[in-house]
Formats: C-alpha cells, sequence, structure tokens
C-alpha cells in the first residue's frame, strides 16, 4: 500500500465512529451474501466466504456484548447475542443444506441493523 493510501486509511479509522464502522462491515456482510444468493450456482467459493466472513463479524459481535466493560444496557447486550445465535444457526444450515432463500434472512438482519447503527433505522 502506498504512503498516501495508508495516510488516508489512518486518518479515516480515526474520524469514523465505531458505530459507523460496525454498519460498515454489516452493509459488506450484506453485500456479499446478496452476491451469492443474486448469483447462485450452488455452494460454492463465494458461499463460504460470504458466511465465513459474516460468522466472523458476528463473533466479534457476540464477544464484544460479553466483555463487563460493555456500556450498552444488558436487555440491549441480550438481544444483539439473540440474533448472533439466530445468524450462527442460519449459517450451520446454510452450509449444511445450501437454498439461497436462506440467505434473505441474514442479509435482512444485517442491513437492518447497519441503518440503525447509521441512524437511518
Amino acid at each position: 500500500m502506498s504512503n498516501a493510501a495508508q495516510a488516508y486509511a489512518r486518518t479515516s479509522q480515526t474520524t469514523t465512529s465505531p458505530r459507523e464502522i460496525e454498519a460498515q462491515a454489516l452493509l459488506k456482510a450484506a453485500r456479499q451474501l446478496q452476491e451469492v444468493q443474486s448469483n447462485w450456482n450452488g455452494p460454492d467459493t463465494a458461499m463460504h466466504n460470504a458466511l465465513l466472513f459474516n460468522r466472523r463479524l458476528w463473533s466479534i459481535f457476540m464477544s464484544a456484548v460479553e466483555t463487563n466493560d460493555n456500556p450498552q444496557p444488558i436487555e440491549v447486550r441480550q438481544n444483539i447475542a439473540n440474533i448472533g445465535v439466530f445468524v450462527m444457526k442460519q449459517t450451520v444450515d446454510m452450509q449444511m443444506n445450501p437454498d439461497p432463500a436462506k440467505l434473505k434472512s441474514l442479509i435482512e438482519i444485517n442491513c437492518n441493523l447497519a441503518a440503525g447503527l447509521s441512524g437511518r433505522g
């Protein structure tokens, strides 16, 4: 990466709120899942990569809500954990019995949460 690109990356990270970073990550995951759904060719590398990215993202969210220093109210943290459990179950189901229709709920969850985090929800 060039020095200019590195400087831009550092600046964008320091000026972007954590909520916006989370929203952008959720939208990236949703886009990847949507692309798999729209261009369905059966279980392939794109599907596995999109599910892996989404699963890793949700693993981070679930870990974050379990920490004692998380400032969110317990109800919000529990709701995020519950959604995370659903996302993980849907992901396993999709891996075991691939069907593009199963991606709809994962895409909608990510888009709706991203909108809420960005203040558009």
